[in-house]
């Protein structure tokens, strides 16, 4: 009984000793090394305008356009010597340990194909890919080379959305999932004045896989395959319009698509006409709703409640990164594990171009489309 106290306690020690030695190496190793892949994402300020941080550190910036990339280093007061033409000579010259890709959704795939040979892990900015082969492709390169391959979404980031999973599944806040309405877009991309360079790649049914289905149909599929536990959809249902032809002549620019699972189903609103920009979800069970209204705002009503009630919640109540290049250097830290069917995670972004690709086909056909998910 006492060999079996001191053999415990030994080891008790000994993992504390090397848990130790880990968190020495990774302080010794430093900030993570991140190389940008294109800058005509409008979301790319987030990375290039990203200071006095110790987590990350850039180490390159991959531009072809010589004017984009002035400009860029006009705006961002950047040194010229992060830019590179050349992909390969900037992975190869600067050597990171992790790329952010901004450029177009279609070149998602070119960056893993570079990427993933040389062990460099790629977080890209949602959705992940504009075609299913271009995901099942990108997934098995990931998997091949071991590498993380991270999809970002601003939604990832709202307190609201991890109260609201944590309601629904954890507590069981509202019985069974039943229903889930989930609103996203604004008024469009040129009515709120985004880029040419954005502008351009967004209204492009090949660089952008489809206009505001894609740009924003992406969230409701990602927060639905995340609230379902990557449970598969039996069918998709979708709607385009195109109410705006003379801004938006090659791409639709509004988008109902509906959801079909064994027990529930989702309606997603994806749109370039809402009044004003939003972010929202309702989730409908057998016994209450949770309504999440933005990134920190939320209604609940459970059923012994008497009437809703509001409630506001920030990350200090619940855990969730809000800085996406944070949550990037510690996952390739190793600090963390990207849950399965996890927002971030490859699976379920994988199943969110199954949903888009097959509402795509509803809307071109007029039919519902069952999915194969074998």
């Amino acid at each position: 009984m006492k060999r079996y106290k001191i053999t415990t306690v030994f080891l008790t020690c000994l993992l504390i000793v090397l848990g130790l030695q880990s968190h020495a190496r990774q302080a010794e190793k430093g900030p993570l090394r991140v190389a940008v892949v294109g800058t005509s994402h409008g979301h790319v300020p987030w990375i290039l305008n990203r200071k006095n941080k110790s987590d990350v550190t850039l180490a390159g910036v991959y531009e072809p356009d010589k004017e984009l990339a002035a400009k860029r280093i006009k705006d961002f007061k950047l040194s010229g010597e992060l830019f590179y033409t050349d992909l390969n000579k900037m992975l190869d010259q600067v050597k990171p340990e992790a790329v952010v890709a901004f450029g177009s959704v279609y070149d998602h795939a070119m960056v893993v194909e570079v990427c993933a040979p040389r062990g460099i892990h790629v977080m890209v900015e949602k959705p992940l890919a504009t075609t299913l082969a271009q995901a099942k492709k990108m997934e098995a390169l990931a998997k091949k080379y071991k590498i993380h391959l991270l999809t970002n979404f601003e939604t990832s980031w709202y307190p609201s959305n991890a109260k609201a999973y944590q309601l629904v599944n954890d507590s069981n806040y509202v019985g069974a999932i039943r229903k889930v309405v989930i609103h996203d877009g604004h008024q469009g991309p040129k009515e709120i004045g985004v880029g040419k360079e954005f502008f351009d790649f967004l209204t492009d049914p090949v660089l952008n896989g489809g206009g505001a289905l894609m740009d924003f149909g992406c969230y409701g599929a990602n927060l639905m395959t995340h609230l379902m536990h990557g449970q598969q959809p039996v069918s998709v249902t979708a709607v385009t319009r195109q109410y705006k032809p003379a801004i938006y002549p090659k791409v639709d620019d509004d988008a109902t698509i509906i959801v079909n699972y064994p027990t529930a189903q989702c309606v997603i609103q994806a749109s370039w006409n809402w009044p004003f920009s939003r972010k929202d979800m309702e989730i409908y069970g057998e016994t209450g709703y949770v309504f999440a209204l933005d990134n920190n705002n939320m209604r609940l009503r459970a059923k012994n409640d008497k009437k809703e009630h509001s409630l506001v919640v920030t990350s200090k109540e619940i855990p969730v990164y809000e800085d996406p290049f944070a949550y990037l250097a510690d996952v390739v830290s190793g600090k963390i594990t990207v849950p399965e069917n996890g927002l971030y995670s490859l699976e379920n972004n994988v199943t969110v171009v199954r949903i888009l690709e097959a509402a795509k086909e509803s809307a071109k056909t007029g039919k519902t489309v069952l999915l194969n998910t074998k």
